[in-house]
């Protein structure tokens, strides 16, 4: 049986609701699975929103209550419930005798205000920018201030019809900026009421239209396309001829030391050479004055979940690689097609085939199974489509992992991927696992209780177990031995831990201390919000003291010799930085943390003939940095220039796009004169 409602064929059939109607109502979709509900119910000037998904296990649940003033303002506004992981909310807004008032997971705020000002929940659900659309759409520039800060600005699309015969619907496209590093997409009908919210993954639509869910997805993402290719035609600089890095110091992965200066010169997406400093420029080419900056080969992020939106966003972070774990094929497919073709700006992708069973907790991507036949048939489908390795997950029963991966084997791919709920690594590792994804998939096996359900959230909140946990007992020693003797990788994308044990509301996060004033409001506000609930007496502590075992874990598997993976989990770009930055702690110099993410990667992938290191012949994939990362790791935040495919990229040309200030300048390009 399939637990979750398949909308291939829409689940009801109302028509459009009528202008100051009761109550409105739409369906979350994930897939082609509706996962949740958001109910609208309108009295008089009062509004309450009931908001709720699950997907993977896990989502939001909030309660809203509006009061919207004569100009349409809420003027009072509370947002009650949970966030994705569990943390508590607790936000309210009041305006009144000229102050407006809130509390957000940063704390109480307030700000003078003779008149109400638009204020941008930090909680709230998906309705919210259908209230804010209509606002905009009455301003006469539909750009309006905002509180806490900023300002939010509309831009129109196109017009567009869903449903059919009676429930025809006629709707318009809206772009909402401003709010965050990205815009957001809604469907407003004739009436200017909500009809949907769409992104990438998550479709929020009016019930009896959740057929259009992949229509509306496929929306988006060409809305978004379009607006990164004019990104990329903005900030993307080709060369016909030669281009020249002088002066810069290249970082040599075997030596884990910096070379003495020397110039790169750059031809038809290659390394052309690597030159004496003072080598003759040639007629027609252009220069990259390095001032004696680095230079360090392309960096591999292995645990990425592709979007377009987080794409240019890795390449200006030194990012020429990903490693894809789990994606919509489709979706991916045509990502990838844009990237190659220089539509849009992004890394490189090796793509992951990801395999799900079907059950209440399903992550609804990639090929759901529902027999040991059905897995072994999903295994031979990404075979025979060229994906690098399969990624098992939590939902897929765990007795069909020893068939799956032997399949996987004989095809000539690579296994990796979650323990599957009932089951713990050791028995994975026994079943043919490769790699291990995430540390507390392994960790869980040594505080978990038979018949406990990790498909749940219970998968993060049973962390706090391990504050008590003896690394030396024979459980804990038996895993690891198994591992060793084995050969099995781990990745263990640490900075997600970091934000779930370690993030505090109103604090900001550890992994964003470097960049956090460089961010959009949006986005820092955003930050600075628990991810796990830590409300109950001691749990805080707990977490902080399960993080420092998780710490302890890694630094003993590398004492091993374990394959340790960079990856986040987290969209990459700053927080890879930051996971490098995290894999010192257990242990690993500057210039081996450097060597890890270039040239260990591409050779695990089997590519270190093509990439990660800057050699004559090579892909040209680099940047440059003013620095010494082989002295200080955090030089790389402040990249000047990006090569991928011999392409220049300049970081401060393309953070304005999305309301980030540059990290560094960019440095002095010579043009030449060509007759």
């Amino acid at each position: 049986m399939r637990w979750m409602l398949s909308i291939a064929v829409a689940v009801l059939s109302v028509a459009a609701l009528p202008a100051g109607a009761a109550e409105e109502r739409f369906s979350v979709v994930v897939g082609n699975f509706r996962v949740g509900h958001l109910v609208v119910t309108h009295e008089g000037n009062k509004v309450g929103i009931d908001f709720a998904y699950k997907n993977n296990g896990r989502g939001p649940t909030l309660v809203e209550s509006l009061d919207i003033g004569e100009a349409g303002l809420p003027t009072a506004w509370t947002v009650t419930g949970s966030t994705t992981f569990g943390s508590k909310v607790d936000e309210r807004f009041e305006w009144g005798e000229g102050k407006a008032l809130w509390r957000d997971a940063g704390g109480d705020a307030e700000a003078s205000a003779d008149q109400p000002l638009l204020y941008v929940s930090q909680s709230a659900s998906p309705w919210a920018l259908g209230l804010y659309a209509r606002l905009l759409l009455a301003d006469g520039d539909q750009t309006l201030p905002t509180l806490p800060a900023g300002e939010v600005t509309l831009t129109a699309g196109e017009s567009l019809s869903f449903g059919e015969d009676e429930n025809r619907l006629d709707v318009r496209v809206y772009m909402l900026s401003g709010l965050d590093l990205h815009p957001e997409y809604v469907l407003l009908d004739s009436r200017k009421q909500l009809f949907a919210h769409a992104s990438s993954r998550v479709v929020v639509v009016r019930e009896g239209y959740e057929f259009e869910s992949s229509r509306l997805r496929k929306l988006v993402a060409d809305l978004g396309a379009a607006r990164l290719e004019g990104i990329q035609e903005r900030t993307a600089h080709r060369f016909d001829r030669p281009l020249r890095f002088r002066n810069v110091r290249l970082f040599d992965p075997a030596a884990l030391a910096l070379g003495e200066p020397v110039s790169v010169v750059v031809h038809a997406g290659r390394i052309a050479g690597v030159q004496p400093v003072d080598s003759p420029v040639t007629p027609g080419e252009t220069v990259v004055e390095g001032e004696g900056g680095t230079l360090v080969a392309g960096l591999y992020e292995m645990h990425s979940h592709t979007s377009q939106d987080r794409a240019i966003l890795n390449l200006a972070a030194g990012i020429t690689s990903v490693r894809d774990m789990g994606n919509d094929y489709e979706q991916l497919a045509d990502l990838v097609a844009r990237v190659e073709q220089g539509k849009i700006a992004g890394p490189r992708v090796h793509r992951s085939g990801f395999i799900e069973g079907f059950s209440p907790f399903s992550s609804n991507n990639g090929r759901l199974v529902e027999s040991e036949a059905e897995a072994l048939d999903a295994v031979q489908w990404y075979a025979a489509r060229g994906f690098h390795q399969v990624k098992l997950y939590n939902s897929m029963k765990p007795e069909w992992s020893v068939a799956a991966a032997a399949e996987a084997h004989r095809l000539g791919l690579r296994v990796a991927g979650h323990v599957p709920a009932f089951s713990n690594a050791d028995a994975m590792i026994e079943a043919g696992y490769d790699e291990l994804t995430h540390i507390n998939q392994i960790m869980l096996g040594w505080v978990l209780e038979d018949g406990e359900d990790t498909r749940t959230l219970l998968r993060l909140t049973a962390l706090k177990r391990l504050a008590s946990l003896d690394l030396d007992s024979p459980r804990v020693q038996h895993t690891l031995d198994l591992i060793q003797e084995h050969g099995v990788a781990v990745e263990p994308t640490i900075a997600i831990h970091e934000n779930l044990l370690l993030n505090q509301d109103g604090q900001v996060p550890r992994g964003l201390a470097d960049v956090f004033d460089h961010l959009p409001v949006g986005a820092q506000r955003e930050a600075r919000r628990a991810w796990s609930d830590m409300s109950a007496p001691g749990d805080a502590e707990a977490y902080r003291l399960a993080y420092g075992k998780v710490l302890d874990t890694l630094r003993r598997m590398r004492e091993r010799g374990v394959s340790l993976i960079p990856g986040t989990d987290l969209g990459g770009s700053f927080h890879f930085h930051r996971e490098l930055e995290l894999f010192q702690q257990l242990g690993y110099s500057p210039a081996q943390v450097l060597k890890l993410a270039t040239l260990d990667m591409a050779r695990y992938l089997g590519e270190d003939q093509q990439s990660g290191s800057i050699e004559r012949g090579k892909r040209a994939d680099f940047f440059l940095v003013p620095g010494d990362p082989t002295a200080d790791l955090k030089a790389i935040r402040s990249i000047r220039a990006v090569v991928k495919d011999g392409v220049l990229y300049l970081p401060s040309e393309i953070y304005p796009n999305f309301g980030i200030r540059p990290f560094a300048e960019a440095p002095v390009l010579l043009h030449p004169h060509i007759d």
